[in-house]
This record gives C-alpha cells, structure tokens and sequence, in this order.
C-alpha cells in the first residue's frame, strides 16, 4: 500500500492542465489508474490519412506517416479485414487502445474513428481470469477489474485529464497480406474523452514495442505551420537514413534499484545540458538525472508536447531569458499552468532574434539544436511562450523532451540496443 500512495503521488499531479486565460491545454502522456470520474460519451470524430508500404519479413520493416497537431497522429490498419484506426504515437505510455462501439442497425452508420468488433475475425476478448487482469503488486501500471459480464475492464486516466475505459482484448494489426502481427492484448475503449486511441510504444511488458517484438522504430515531427496539418515520416523496424544518427545510451534500471518517483518504462537518456546563445547553463548535471526517490529523471517523450523541467533547471532557464528580454515577457500569464515565458505575439520575431537557439546536449556531443524559430510555440490569443514548461508545477519532478522540441528530427528508439538516436532532417519533405 505504501508503493502505492507514491505511485498514485507521482502520476495524479493533475485533473487537466487548463490554460489561465482560453480553453487551451498542454499535453503530457503519463497515466494513472482512473478511480471515479463521470464519463462522457461526447466523442468528436476526426479522420486523416496514411500511406503505407512495407516488406514481406518478420522484422516489421513497415514504413508510414502520421499527421502532426501537437501529437502524432497515426493511422493503422486493425483487425481481419483491417480497419484504419488513429492512434496517438506515445512512447510515454504502455498499453494501447482503440476507440470501440457495439454493433448498430444496418442503416446506422457507426462513427468512422471507431472500431466495429463485429466485423473482425480475428478479435477476442479477455475474462476476468486471465493473468493480465490479476497483476501482481507492485505492478500499478495496469489497473483492471472484474465487470458484470466476466470481462477484463481496465480503466486508464491520463496527467492532461483525458481518460479511456473498456474491456481488454486481443487483436491483430495487419500492416499488409504478409506483414501481421500475431494477436496484441490492447483496450478497446467504449467510454473515452478523445476521439482517438494511444499506440502505447514504451518499455512495458504490454506496450506495442514489447508484444510486437519491435527492435527499433523511429519518426520524424515536421514543423509546425499555419495551413494544413503537417505530415511526418513513422518507421517499424530498420530506417534508411540511421546511418546519420547520432546515439546515446538508454539508462536502465534494475528491479533492485526501482524508486518511487521513477518510470522504469521510460526511454531514459542523461541530459548534460542546456544552451541558450550558445551560454551554457549553469545546471548540475545531477539535475537531470534520478536521485535517490527517482525525481530528476531526463526521458524522450512523444506523447508530451512542451518539454518540461524540473523546478532548479527550469529557473535557470528563465533567468537567462529574464536576463535578455525580461521587459517584453507578460506579467501574471502562465500558460497551461507550467511555462510563464511567454509574449505577446507582435514582438515575436524581435524575441525569437534577441534569445537565439537553444541546444540541450547529451553525451558523447550529441545536441538537440532548436533554432531560433522554433523556440517559441504559439498558444493561441495572440500569445507565443517558450516551449518549455516547469514539471514540479504538475507535481512529476521528471524532465521530459517533448515532441515540440523533436521537430525537423529523426528520433528512433533502437530497443535492442538500449539506445537513442537523434539526426538532423527536413521531416516534411520526406513524406512528399
């Protein structure tokens, strides 16, 4: 039960990042077990498309794209006969799931984002009997339940208040005729606050990566522009262009040296560093790194838009910017109640000219650089704010690189090799 109140600690920092002065929110993928909370069943639909290709082998070598709107879209074929389903790529996350919905009259016309298990072949579900619906303490990272039909219900509740609940099933994702995956255990979601499911891509023994038997996969996050929504390259297996990337190693944890403030099935790197102007900080490395209760933990999230710091890197940061346009910042604004460097959006290309790039190294001289035109994410209202927001403002005490510092990059999570891999690339000509 202890275990458990830190656990609980750890991931309920928050109901919803509300914005302070619109209806915007921040996004973050780390989840909790839902325990009460009134459902919804207000579910908007929304559709993209994708363009697959792939290879006759067992390697998952399987190439696709994804549409980019603060997180990564993707589109994958689910069930016999495959049935597209958006998902949201999410390596902060374990267990995947799809949208569902009980089989309606012919002349109703089912919601196109969801999935008719009804007309799969190949999907089952899970009693209550099975192993997975009967974890063993300490594992919390899948909390299920006994519903009324002998079903395996499980309910997941993410830090942005998003949620998702249904029943546990198997199911396969059939990329083409020769490239299959074998039966996958994932949610099928009747009661969610999102329109779209979460391809859930961590280390956890129920992820997508873990099942599929992934060894490595990558993507690659265009660059925000008005217009049309960007579309971004997405690898299952081997990526042409790996022999560019620049590595690091994943830190492991072993079961001996689990603390309670830490994500063991995260993708953990050891931040060094951040530059802004080409100044390097004055942060100590062991900031960013787990102490001896796991806060200060650096990992690579999709899932999570901004990037987030913990609380001594974070001012940091903001002193640096302070320093140099501290007079242009607005006053009592804190957006999404985490990032408070933030401006009003006419004196955007003055500030983004005044602060500069920003790098935040890794070993081995390996830097995500941020150009000056991407230090800045428009929040809407006419405001812009530095992409970065303070993690112990969400009570997670974790740094997360978030997808808005992952743009115009390969990033690819060699899991075989416990690695990283980061390199330079123009991701929305890549998919043209």
């Amino acid at each position: 039960m202890l275990l458990f109140f830190f656990f609980f600690l750890f991931f309920s920092f928050t109901h919803s990042s509300q914005l302070n002065h619109n209806t915007n929110k921040t996004t973050i993928s780390l989840s909790f077990p839902l325990t009460s909370l009134p459902l919804s069943t207000n579910i908007t639909s929304k559709m993209f498309t994708t363009s697959l290709s792939s290879s006759a082998n067992n390697n998952y070598n399987f190439k696709s794209s994804f549409k980019y709107s603060m997180a990564l879209i993707v589109s994958l074929p689910i069930g016999t006969p495959p049935q597209i389903q958006q998902m949201v790529l999410d390596t902060g996350s374990q267990l995947s799931w799809i949208q569902c919905h009980n089989k309606v009259p012919k002349k109703q016309h089912p919601p196109t984002a969801s999935f008719d298990p009804s007309l799969s072949s190949t999907f089952s579900t899970l009693p209550c009997t099975h192993p997975v619906c009967k974890p063993l303490i300490p594992d919390f990272t899948l909390p299920t339940s006994c519903d009324q039909n002998r079903l395996c219900h499980y309910s997941y509740f993410y830090a942005d208040g998003t949620y998702a609940e249904g029943n546990l099933v198997r199911e396969k994702f059939t990329f083409s005729p020769s490239v299959i995956t074998p039966p996958l255990i994932l949610g099928c979601a009747t009661e969610s606050s999102d329109s779209r499911g979460i391809l859930g891509m961590n280390l956890g023994r129920l992820s997508f990566t873990s099942q599929a038997k992934v060894n490595k996969f990558s993507y690659c996050v265009p660059t925000r522009r008005t217009g049309p929504v960007p579309t971004g390259s997405f690898y299952l297996g081997n990526n042409p262009n790996s022999l560019g990337f620049k590595y690091v190693q994943m830190l492991t944890f072993p079961q001996s040296q689990r603390m309670p403030n830490l994500d063991p099935l995260a993708y953990t790197v050891a931040l060094q560093g951040i530059r802004i102007q080409g100044k390097k900080l004055n942060i100590s490395q062991s900031i960013f790194r787990p102490d001896s209760g796991g806060s200060g933990q650096t990992m690579v999230d999709s899932g999570s838009e901004f990037t987030y710091l913990v609380d001594e890197a974070y001012n940091k940061v903001k002193e640096e910017v302070v320093r140099i346009v501290g007079p242009r910042m607005k006053n009592d604004y804190v957006y999404g109640n985490v990032a408070d460097m933030c401006f009003d959006r006419g004196d955007v290309i003055e500030i983004e000219r005044l602060i500069g790039g920003m790098v935040f190294e890794f070993e081995k001289r390996v830097e995500i650089v941020v150009p000056k035109e991407r230090v800045l994410a428009d929040v809407g209202g006419g405001v812009h704010c530095i992409g970065i927001g303070n993690s112990d403002k969400l009570g997670a005490a974790s740094n997360i690189i978030g997808n808005f510092h992952q743009q115009n990059m390969w990033v690819e999570f060699d899991v075989a090799n416990r690695r990283v891999g980061f390199g330079r690339a123009d991701c929305s000509r890549l998919t043209k």
